[in-house]
């Protein structure tokens, strides 16, 4: 069979991928997301511990070889969606922001990214081991940084003096995911869907106005 004849033969796709490594993804960047998105599914329903890489390789579409080759495991598939989730935080987290407002700001990326919140409280809730990238901030006996941070805005005066900044992070956590955290008192208590639009607004509102009675009183 003669070279041309050889070539009209081989099946689809074949000559594209000559030279490409067995196993290699087309499209990295496009396989890599479509299995973080994937896997926050996952995780957010069942847990780490639940989650099954096959389970998340096929909602994505991809052999499930490709978790190990991008991520190496189903730990490296949850390390790297806090990391996504921390640059996310980083270009809406404005430290300028007044408590309140970037307390309701949480708040609303809470309602909007209810997947991610509820994965974070599923995993806060098992005492599961802390993503690397987050485990890395309060590392080396150092004050984690959203506590260092209320400290700074209690010297600035946001905060009442009487108020020990560490306690007072754990209470704004719990209120910024109450949305995800208490769907049906939601309801119960405003009437609201907790995963409308207008529920992330009015809880908001009402966040950055109870936090702001939070400040030092005036002398």
């Amino acid at each position: 069979m003669s070279d041309e004849r050889s070539k009209a033969a081989e099946p689809a796709g074949a000559a594209r991928g000559r030279g490409r490594r067995a196993g290699a993804p087309r499209d990295p960047e496009r396989t890599r997301q479509a299995l973080l998105d994937a896997a926050l599914t996952e995780f957010a329903a069942k847990g780490i511990a639940g989650a099954r890489v096959s389970e998340i390789a096929a909602r994505a579409g991809v052999n499930k070889q490709l978790i190990s080759y991008h991520f190496d495991g189903k730990q490296g598939l949850y390390d790297a969606l806090a990391e996504r989730w921390l640059a996310q935080e980083r270009e809406f987290a404005d430290p300028s922001m007044p408590l309140g407002e970037l307390v309701a700001t949480y708040a609303r990326v809470s309602v909007e990214q209810r997947d991610l919140t509820r994965l974070f409280v599923r995993e806060c809730m098992e005492d599961a081991t802390l993503p690397a990238a987050v485990a890395a901030e309060g590392a080396d006996g150092e004050e984690p940084p959203e506590v260092a941070d209320l400290r700074r805005r209690q010297q600035a005066g946001e905060l009442d003096p009487r108020l020990d900044p560490a306690f007072v992070m754990l209470a704004l956590q719990g209120a910024a995911s109450a949305g995800v955290s208490f769907p049906g008192d939601v309801r119960r208590f405003t009437g609201l869907e907790p995963d409308s639009a207008e529920f992330a607004a009015r809880y908001g509102e009402q966040l950055a106005l109870l936090i702001g009675l939070l400040a030092a009183p005036a002398e």
